[in-house]
Parts: structure tokens; sequence; C-alpha cells
């Protein structure tokens, strides 16, 4: 996963970077808002953390013009204002979360893992592969015209993978999307509910969706 830092303090940005660096995540910092802003313009990320009070432009206008573009890359924003009026504004302009200092940096890495694990596009759309369709709003999942009932952990691990059609996914990766951080969750588990998922979007048709790719993990899609 990708981060982008924004933040004018130095010191405060690199111990972010070096901590979550530490943890595995890939971190570029920016010193101001214009400079985030357009960092995040000419690269792809999976979240942004970003100061409010800034340098050429401000935490909140960064955000607002990045949401303008079509930008739906989760923000969290890091500042010392905590009152009521600045986190309504700060969610307002389209940041995702709201994190005052001085905080715990066990605390800011729940809360990255928790906007990671949201969908960076829009809850309200339909999802389809193949002849499986998945609405997210509505909780509602059918396959060439029959309702399929899912548990909610059955539905969370289907909309991961219809969100990345195609692609391989291991049991840790799909760990790291569904369950929350602090899950006592195996390997194992995994195994169980794509079993689960299998019995009812694949067993009662002729074609399966979920294929096994061995040694790596699941991948959601038609053979072609």
């Amino acid at each position: 996963m990708k981060i982008l830092v924004v933040e004018d303090e130095h010191r405060i940005a690199q111990a972010i970077k070096e901590g979550l660096e530490d943890e595995s995540y890939a971190v570029d910092i920016a010193y101001d808002g214009d400079e985030g802003y357009r960092s995040a313009s000419a690269d792809e990320y999976d979240l942004i953390i970003s100061d409010v009070m800034m340098p050429e432009m401000n935490g909140y206008e960064m955000v607002a013009k990045l949401r303008q573009d079509g930008d739906h890359t989760p923000v969290l924003m890091l500042t010392a204002k905590s009152q009521e009026s600045d986190v309504v504004k700060g969610l307002d302009t389209g940041a995702d979360d709201y994190l005052a200092k001085p905080f715990s940096f066990n605390v800011l890495l729940a809360r990255i893992r928790a906007l990671l694990r949201r969908p960076t596009q829009s809850l309200g759309e339909t999802l389809k592969v193949g002849p499986l369709t998945l609405d997210p709003a509505a909780k509602r999942v059918e396959r060439e015209g029959r309702v399929l009932k899912l548990s909610s952990k059955e539905f969370a691990i289907l909309e991961f993978f219809m969100r990345n059609p195609g692609k391989i996914l291991s049991k840790d990766t799909i760990i790291t999307h569904v369950w929350n951080f602090d899950a006592d969750i195996l390997p194992n588990n995994v195994e169980v509910f794509i079993t689960f998922l299998r019995s009812k979007i694949d067993k009662p048709f002729k074609k399966p969706l979920i294929h096994t790719v061995r040694g790596f993990g699941y991948r959601l899609g038609e053979e072609s």
C-alpha cells in the first residue's frame, strides 16, 4: 500500500514516514498543500494523510480540490485543531477521517487500516463480474436473476473480490481488507469462508467464478 503524507513540519513528517515504512507501507512526503496536490494528482495512492494548517494551500483546500478533480483517495486529516466545527469542516470538505494531535502511533495505524479497508468507489455503485452482480448499498447479490443470501462476512469477502476482478488475492490480503485489525483470524478461516461462498454463488450454477490459484490465493472471474 502506498501512502502520501502531506505535513509541513519536517520532523513530524519524517517520524510518520519512518514509522509507516517499518510497517511495510511505501511512503512519499509533501511539505505543503500545493506540493501535496501535485503529488496526489501525478501518482496513485491508497491513502493520503494530511495536516490542515500548511503554507501555499491548506489541507481543506487541497482535499476539496482533489475531490473536485474526481480523486476519491481516502484522506485522513491530521491536525492540532480538534473543535467540533473543525472536524465538521474537514469531513464536509471531503476528508474521510480526522485525528487530532498529539496522537498515538498505534491509533494512527488503526485509523489507516480502517480507511484502507473502505472501498474507494461509491458505495452506491452496482458491481458486476460476469453473471454476478452486487449492490453494496442494498446489500444485494444476484446471479442469473436469482437473489443469493450471504452472511455479512461472505458479503464483505465477495465485495472485495468484485472490486478486484481478475486479480489473484492471497489469504493474507483478504484478511487485511475484510477483517478488523484486531480480529483473531487465520488463513484456514479464509478457506472456510471461500467454501461457504462457493456453495452459494458457484455450486448451484454451471460455471464457477471463484478459482483457486495454487500457492497464491484465489481469483474471481470467468474463465476464457
